[in-house]
């Protein structure tokens, strides 16, 4: 579990219900469901034009990493290749093929099968970095669905806004109506801009952060399974991936 991103959420939150009662708001007041229908439902409504189906899915799953991040077990990547390269050294590489459907990830039983089926160093190089370069490209392309709901949120509130205070323009006859009016202007405004800022951006951060940590671990992977390829030492294999670990 991230506890930073928990705490990021509570700390942001009390900042502004603490800010809104010591200048002796209530609460309630910024509790507007017309003001959070116009901001959410105009802002996720953009995002979906902008977005394939696909993308717009895939970041939408990708959000509990900002509570609940990814495995990146880079110690036990290490701890694997350099298994595999001490069999490969006194076995030769078919003593890996056991290994093949032991792997629960498909990035890792493809280089592995790809090994053990004697595919030239520089040619398995090329293969993995390809599909890295793929699942780099879509994980971001998800990521960017909530970078994009940051940049359309702020525009959207200012729309409620102006709808609010045409609303309020409309009724000035009617005193009674124009408090509603003003409070859904206002109140659209800071559900657009606090949520960009508070919530849509930095998950879209988080998200990017924790894709850049994936690809990394990827990389590792294509550099340890390419110098068993090579025939390296797994001494120099080792020395060679302890700088993916830091």
């Amino acid at each position: 579990m991230d506890i930073i991103s928990i705490i990021g959420i509570l700390l942001s939150l009390t900042a502004i219900l603490l800010g809104q009662y010591l200048e002796g708001g209530h609460m309630s007041s910024l509790l507007q469901f017309t003001a959070f229908m116009i901001v959410i439902g105009g802002t996720l409504g953009a995002v979906m034009l902008q977005t394939s189906l696909k993308d717009f899915m895939n970041g939408l799953s990708m959000l509990k990493w900002v509570i609940q991040p990814p495995r990146i077990a880079s110690q036990e990547t290490l701890d694997m290749i350099l298994d595999w390269s001490q069999k490969a050294r006194r076995g030769g590489l078919l003593a890996l093929e056991p290994f093949i459907d032991e792997q629960k990830d498909l990035f890792h039983r493809r280089g592995l099968q790809m090994l053990v089926d004697g595919v030239e160093p520089e040619v398995l190089r090329e293969t993995l970095e390809l599909d890295l370069e793929v699942y780099e490209r879509q994980s971001v392309n998800a990521a960017k669905v909530w970078q994009a709901a940051g940049g359309y949120s702020p525009t959207i509130g200012i729309l409620g806004a102006v709808m609010g205070l045409i609303h309020v323009m409309e009724n000035l006859s009617d005193p009674s109506k124009l408090g509603s009016g003003i409070a859904v202007a206002f109140v659209a405004t800071i559900y657009g801009v606090g949520g960009a800022n508070l919530f849509f951006l930095p998950v879209a951060g988080k998200l990017r952060y924790w894709v850049g940590r994936l690809v990394n671990n990827k990389e590792f992977f294509i550099q340890g399974i390419v110098a068993i390829a090579n025939g390296e030492n797994p001494r120099a294999i080792e020395a060679k991936l302890q700088g993916y670990m830091s």
